[in-house]
């Protein structure tokens, strides 16, 4: 479980903060949508996350737990149940090339000074990533203690499991590693670790509007200009979504799927629920189950 545990922080990363321009408040709001139609015998579900929240925000509403239930198998972003796939994003933290090998002088010693403000210094962190060093932001972001931390896909999973359902990941751990290399490579990291108190203001606006089922405005605040520009949007969100939505219709063919993803995934022109539309499907927010 601490192995999972370790994963559900990966997983804020590759999803979670990110601010654009604002939606249209009459457009379609909700956590949980339904797919039907072009072929499919049975509604397939489509749920928005949000990977990491304090245990006093956390909530799984009724309908995404009976959707759930209701679906014969689960597909998370990676599939947390594969030891392949663990190993993998154990790895993904370490590294063998030092980051003060990787920077100058002066450069080494400014990230020492910012890593001081998370706790930690250059001298405990040089084996890191530089994913490891943005789940730096992402774990002080949060206004609790980690054992207060509440992961909602380990929380589906643990039900799915209990349920003996069949789980599958829409990408491996190697894709999502490539996906934030290409987005953020060191410099940038460093550069969202000097800015880590908008990711506290942000990631609170953005709990609040999750808790109130408003992914349009989750998916407006993941797309922050002074956290994401333009290329590392494509890597986050816009290849991805692609690649997931291409992967869903042979899934849902075989059999009724239930799908947890980043709420920020699901909206925008680029958006898994305009994407499932334009293959055919009916796709429709559901209020109750």
């Amino acid at each position: 479980m601490k192995n999972l545990v370790k994963f559900g922080f990966a997983a804020l990363l590759s999803a979670a903060f990110i601010t654009a321009k604002a939606q249209n408040s009459n457009m379609e709001n909700s956590t949980l949508w339904e797919v039907s139609g072009n072929g499919l015998t049975e509604s397939s579900y489509l749920a928005g996350t949000f990977h990491a929240m304090c245990s006093q925000d956390f909530e799984i509403k009724p309908k995404v737990m009976k959707a759930l239930e209701k679906s014969d198998q689960f597909v998370m972003e990676i599939n947390y149940t594969d030891p392949a796939e663990m190993t993998a994003m154990q790895k993904m933290y370490q590294t063998d090339k030092k980051l003060s090998d990787q920077l100058t002088p002066e450069e080494a010693k400014e990230l020492d000074k910012v890593l001081a403000d998370y706790g930690t210094d250059l001298k405990k962190m040089d084996h890191s990533s530089s994913q490891g060093l943005y789940a730096l932001v992402s774990l002080k972001a949060l206004p609790c203690p980690q054992t207060e931390i509440k992961l909602y896909e380990i929380e589906l999973l643990k039900n799915a499991l209990k349920s003996k359902k069949k789980v599958y990941g829409l990408e491996k751990v190697e894709d999502q590693m490539a996906s934030i290399n290409k987005a953020y490579d060191l410099k940038a990291v460093i550069g969202q670790l000097k800015i880590g108190k908008e990711y506290e203001v942000l990631l609170k606006e953005m709990i609040a509007a999750f808790k109130k089922e408003d992914v349009q405005s989750v998916y407006t605040s993941f797309r922050n200009d002074k956290i994401m520009n333009a290329q590392q949007e494509k890597a986050m969100l816009t290849d991805r979504n692609r690649n997931w939505a291409e992967k869903m219709p042979e899934i849902m063919k075989k059999e009724s799927s239930f799908f947890a993803v980043g709420s920020a995934h699901l909206m925008g022109e680029n958006g898994i629920v305009k994407l499932l539309r334009s293959k055919g499907y009916t796709v429709k927010p559901v209020s109750s189950l």
